[in-house]
Formats: structure tokens, sequence, C-alpha cells
């Protein structure tokens, strides 16, 4: 679960899915379900639990985006006719098992973002039902620190930097002088 997969749980949930999650980390089951409100969850590196969701989806929507990704077990989850949806975007593209698709008549697809009707519709969604995504505020001087956290997956589950509470000093506006509208600042913030 990171920064797409949360809300798509949440958005899924709203729109009256039944939301499975599926992770290589079995210590995220309380947070999918309980916090975040998913119906079930399958750890992926269990082969009982992977055996015992063949064929049970309806789609899935792939928001990781690390390369290297084996989709054979996650294929084998989705039912005749579904869909495997990228909206996680890997450097080096994902190789599909072809077979798997043929014989499942599966759809591939992705998205990376909609239109303004399909951002409109979705922000109205989350107003009406109250969703946000889950944030950790920071400071511009934590990057380096935030993105070494990115790296290793430990963020929950956006970063947002606060910059104005980053500000060293306040911008001097006394060293500041206005001509035709265009403000000019000798003094750094």
């Amino acid at each position: 679960l990171g920064g797409l997969g949360h809300m798509a749980v949440k958005l899924l949930k709203a729109l009256g899915v039944e939301v499975t999650v599926i992770s290589t980390s079995p210590s995220k089951l309380e947070e999918a379900t309980k916090i975040l409100g998913a119906d079930k969850f399958v750890v992926s590196k269990d082969p009982e639990q992977m055996a015992a969701a063949a064929n049970s989806l309806d789609g899935i929507i792939n928001t990781i985006s690390a390369s290297g990704l084996d989709l054979v077990p996650y294929i084998s989850l989705i039912k005749l006719d579904g869909k495997l949806i990228y909206v996680g975007a890997p450097s080096t593209p994902p190789t599909l098992p072809v077979f798997m698709l043929l014989f499942k008549r599966l759809s591939v697809g992705g998205s990376l973002i909609g239109g303004l009707k399909e951002t409109q519709d979705m922000l109205d969604l989350c107003g009406e039902k109250n969703i946000r995504s889950m944030i950790e505020v920071i400071k511009a001087d934590y990057i380096n620190e935030a993105f070494e956290r990115v790296e290793k997956s430990d963020v929950r589950y956006r970063f947002v930097i606060d910059v104005m509470g980053s500000m060293v000093q306040p911008l001097n506006t006394s060293a500041c002088s206005e001509t035709a509208n265009i403000t000019c600042c000798t003094s750094r913030w």
C-alpha cells in the first residue's frame, strides 16, 4: 500500500466495490482492512493465499511502479474476461505473459490521469464521501531523508512539503521596492 494504492482502496470502497488488497507484506493486513476498509487481504508471497484467491478477482489495478514484477501470479487471480489496469509507471516495460492473457481473455490498460470532467467527478466524490489522502508533512530540509524513505517504502502515504514552514527567515519586505507593479526584493528568504 502506497500513495496510489491507499487512494484506490478508499475510492473503490466509496463506489461500493468489494476490494482485495494484495501485498508482499503481511504487516499491512490491519492497515488495509481496519483503516482503509478493504474487504480481503492477500499476501502475494504466500503460495497458499495466492492459490486460494485464484480466479477470484474481476480485475487488478496495479499501483506499484517497481520494475521486474512477475505478473504471472497476479494474473492467475483474475477471472475470465477480467482487466489488468496500470496506474503505477515502472521504469522498464513489464513482460506480459501473452498466452495467459489470451486464454483468460484479459484486457490490459492504463491511465495517468483523467480529463477535466473525470478529475472534477473524482474531487466531487472525495468531497461527498470525505475521502482524503493520508499524508506526512515534512520541512524542506528533510527532503533527502524523505527520498531515502521513499526508496525503502517507508511512507504513509504521501509526503507533503511545508514550504512556508521551511523558510529560514521571513521575507524582509522593507528591502523591497515596487516599480511598474513588479516587486523586487534584495533580501533572501
